[in-house]
Formats: C-alpha cells, sequence, structure tokens
C-alpha cells in the first residue's frame, strides 16, 4: 500500500503542511515513521480522513475552495467494479470526484483506494489521471 508524507497529505487534502501536522499531532489522522525518520501516512487512512475532511469534518479555515484549471488533485477513496464498467471516487480537499469509466480503464491505471489521482472535469465528463 502506498504511504504519504506529511506535505504530499497535506497537499491531497488542500490544506497546508502545518495544518497537516497538527492534525497528526492531535491524533486525528495515524502516522508512522520510515526508516529515514519522516512521519508517513497509509494511503487507506489518507482515503478515509479525506471523506471525513470532505464531509466538513475540519473547521471552515482549514478548507480549500480552489482548483487549478479543472484538475482536481486527491486520493482514490473507492472503486467499484462492475463486469464492464466502473466507478471511481476522489477526494480532492474538500471536493469528491466521481467518475464512471470502464472496468478496463480502471485496470489499465491501476486504481485501487489509498492511491493518488487527478480528477480533471470537463463539462459533465470526470476523467481520471494516475498520480
Amino acid at each position: 500500500m502506498q504511504s504519504y508524507t506529511i506535505g504530499q497529505a497535506a497537499r491531497l487534502l488542500g490544506v497546508s503542511p502545518d495544518t497537516a501536522r497538527r492534525w497528526a499531532d492531535a491524533g486525528r489522522v495515524a502516522t508512522h515513521r520510515d526508516e529515514a525518520g519522516r512521519r508517513l501516512v497509509d494511503g487507506r487512512d489518507l482515503a478515509a480522513f479525506s471523506v471525513e475532511v470532505g464531509q466538513g469534518g475540519v473547521g471552515e479555515e482549514d478548507a480549500s475552495y480552489t482548483s487549478a484549471r479543472n484538475a482536481f488533485p486527491g486520493i482514490v477513496t473507492a472503486v467499484k467494479l462492475g463486469d464492464v464498467a466502473a466507478q471511481v471516487e476522489i477526494q480532492a480537499g474538500p471536493h469528491r470526484l466521481v467518475s464512471l469509466l470502464t472496468r478496463e480503464a480502471v485496470d489499465e491505471l491501476g486504481l485501487e483506494v489509498g492511491m493518488q489521482a487527478t480528477a480533471r472535469v470537463k463539462s459533465t465528463n470526470v476523467h481520471i489521471d494516475r498520480a
């Protein structure tokens, strides 16, 4: 499973690294240390926490409400596979984006809960780019 540094987690959550550190220090999101002593957040833990953040689990001052050119970098929080179609959910800061795509596309991208991805929105279509 992929792990994220505090800085990477902050970017995916749409907050400052200082805010992410405060949340980790307060025990709101679990961390562990790597061989170099850096604090890391497990991808699945970050995915679950990002859903909480997106549902208003943070103060208004901590939330981000901007995007750059319709690109929403975030973390995959759900992958639902059918025989032919699939549904992928990404939490990008306070934004929850859902994309309907082929199962083949999900398999080719290797998408799974906890991994970093970017949702790109054009009109009513949501496209997924693997980070």
